[in-house]
């Protein structure tokens, strides 16, 4: 006759091997600085016999005896010196870790890493730095330049914490807080006949020669759509990308140009003014903020200081 034969247990689990734990290195460490169990008892805030206890249990694990009795004191023996040394090499490490983690709460410590078009770290973004720093003591902040798609594509691949740019698109994965509305304004060779008016409307242009934006540029669109309306005729000899290296042309003397305010006011000098216009140019900054990127201190206040330099102007 055969029977089932009855389900077995599992087998339980090894016990685990006691380990060796941070605690015993501490209490290793403490007696080591105080010279005695007495000491270090006071610098880890517990009793004498919590650490001889913890010290015998290390020397239990170890296998070998750290100290010496002789007269009632402990006296370290080669092995523990050897440990010693390595226990206060990985301590300076820990210290460290520490002195850095204390470090990050400390504004100069805070890194904020910007993105932004050209033209704005050169307009822009020194003014608010000066500012933020000013208000919130040093920060460290650093700063990359690009384009168009690509500056849109680096924010939405969270890359950076701030982007800055002129466009009102929003990439994927990022918000956009727009920054105050401005008109772009005309700059001029300081010794320009047209550097005596106060205002410029769309038929002062006519027959000037005319240092302009490339013609993909989106303001350079807008201006032409106002000259077209006013019938107005320029001379179109040179054009670029660069705002900044409009104004460059501009006070060599090379022609006149609308370029926006930001732009306009760091690039003004003895030899190229700035006035407004009796038409309006739209012109804006958008901050784009990262969605799914850790936040970093500092944001807001770079935020409020780009607020600021912009109503400056």
């Amino acid at each position: 006759m055969t029977g089932r034969s009855p389900d077995r247990l599992p087998a339980a689990p090894a016990p685990l091997e006691p380990r060796i734990s941070h605690r015993h290195i501490e209490v290793f460490r403490a007696v080591m600085l105080a010279g005695g169990v007495t000491g270090a008892a006071r610098l880890l805030f517990t009793s004498q016999p919590t650490v001889s206890r913890e010290l015998a249990r290390l020397e239990q694990l170890l296998g070998y005896a750290l100290f010496e009795r002789i007269q009632g004191r402990l006296r370290a023996t080669a092995r523990a010196l050897s440990l010693w040394d390595e226990v206060q090499r990985s301590w300076q490490g820990l210290d460290q870790v520490v002195d850095h983690a204390l470090a990050l709460a400390k504004p100069s410590q805070t890194q904020i890493s910007v993105l932004c078009m050209p033209a704005l770290s050169h307009a822009l973004l020194p003014g608010a730095l000066a500012r933020l720093h000013a208000q919130h003591g040093p920060m460290a902040v650093s700063v990359a330049t690009q384009d168009g798609p690509l500056l849109h594509e680096w924010m939405a691949a969270q890359r950076f914490d701030l982007g800055l740019t002129e466009e009102a698109d929003v990439p994927p994965g990022t918000r956009s807080v727009a920054l105050p509305a401005l008109d772009e304004v005309a700059v001029l060779p300081a010794t320009h006949a047209l550097a005596k008016k106060s205002m410029l409307t769309a038929s002062d242009f006519a027959d000037q020669a005319f240092v302009s934006l490339a013609r993909d540029d989106p303001y350079r669109q807008q201006m032409d759509a106002v000259f077209a309306r006013a019938r107005v005729q320029r001379q179109l000899l040179l054009e670029t990308h660069s705002a900044v290296a409009v104004c460059a042309m501009v006070a060599q003397g090379l022609g006149v140009a609308i370029v926006n305010p930001l732009t306009a006011r760091a690039c003004a000098s003895e030899r190229l003014v700035v006035r407004p216009l009796a038409f309006s140019i739209p012109f804006q900054v958008h901050a784009l903020l990262p969605l799914h990127r850790p936040a970093v201190s500092g944001v807001d206040g770079l935020l409020e200081a780009l607020r600021a330099e912009i109503n400056r102007v």
